[in-house]
């Protein structure tokens, strides 16, 4: 009997212990919207696959670029609900939540992009990451991301706020965009990214804002909107997030792997950035775009009643994000 018992915890043992290893084994659905090859989504990809082989195949990454999981609101409730794992995802739509990530929401707040750099790798940027960990989002910031610097493309030529009297110019779905364009004289319109190429092709718009990859990637570039003006009245980081459901179910030890590894992914991604904007630049202007040279001066005064509207409760930070040298 005795030799039974001990025959049967060993036949039981040696089927559970598998079923135990497996589930160890975790596969991270992570979502972006923009598309393959793109600087964000390269990134997560070399930080799974360095995640894969510092835990020998136990952890790994399943990209989902082009939005194929959703566009980045349901993309976002997917995350929070943990049936995504991971995703990129703009600061947008954690301004309602946190509203101190609206600071980097503001229009020239940075003086250039290096300031910026200097901002998301400092102090300032981990307080910003702790504030959406902490938050009720369910969301854990794993860090940031550069979004490079958003410029006016028109289909008239801009080089001054008075060159945007009339024109109805797309800006993201947040007042404080509109506001910043309405500021900066021109007729913001709030609309879905989707809807921009065709609006452009059709009249329902004069022109958009945003950075040189995405203006190349979207192929909005083939609409009449040829004229890049160099603004760069925005210059927004984008963050990349884990559901907190999964995180919860990380040991110790593989949390701490995960924020080391995603360190390391916010500093790579920028080269891939820098690459991809001198890049997507060159083929731009290969394509008929003209870049424009501004005196940026003209556009920071007048955007100085946006700062001072939507800044009243971000003072403090704001003043972080000045004395960073």
């Amino acid at each position: 009997m005795k030799l039974f018992r001990r025959t049967l915890i060993a036949a039981v043992a040696s089927a559970v212990l598998p079923i135990a290893a497996m589930a160890q084994n975790m596969v991270i659905k992570s979502h972006d919207t923009h598309p393959a090859g793109y600087p964000t989504v390269a990134a997560i990809e070399s930080m799974g696959k360095k995640l894969d082989a510092a835990t020998q195949g136990r952890i790994k990454v399943q990209m989902f670029p082009g939005a194929v999981l959703g566009q980045e609101k349901e993309a976002v409730e997917q995350t929070q609900l943990g049936a995504i794992q991971m995703a990129r995802i703009s600061l947008g739509v954690i301004g309602p939540i946190v509203n101190d990530v609206n600071v980097f929401n503001m229009p020239f707040v940075f003086r250039n992009e290096a300031h910026m750099r200097a901002v998301i790798d400092g102090p300032v940027g981990q307080e910003i990451l702790d504030k959406v960990t902490a938050s009720p989002a369910k969301l854990v910031a794993l860090g940031f991301m550069d979004g490079g610097s958003r410029s006016l493309y028109t289909k008239k030529k801009v080089t001054k706020p008075s060159d945007l009297q009339g024109q109805k110019v797309r800006m993201m779905g947040n007042p404080l965009f509109v506001d910043t364009m309405n500021a900066m004289g021109g007729n913001g319109i709030s609309m879905a990214y989707g809807e921009v190429f065709t609006s452009l092709q059709t009249g329902v718009i004069d022109g958009a804002e945003n950075n040189p990859p995405s203006y190349f990637t979207a192929n909005h570039y083939t609409t009449p909107a040829k004229f890049y003006a160099q603004t760069n009245h925005l210059i927004i980081p984008e963050i990349f997030v884990m559901s907190k459901v999964f995180w919860d179910k990380l040991s110790k030890a593989d949390q701490d792997l995960v924020k080391k590894l995603a360190r390391e992914t916010q500093l790579e991604q920028r080269k891939l950035w820098d690459a991809a904007v001198a890049d997507y630049s060159t083929k731009l202007k290969a394509a008929g775009v003209e870049f424009v040279t501004v005196d940026q001066k003209p556009f920071f005064d007048a955007t100085a009643p946006v700062r001072a509207k939507y800044g009243e409760k971000l003072a403090e930070l704001m003043k972080k994000i000045e004395a960073v040298k």
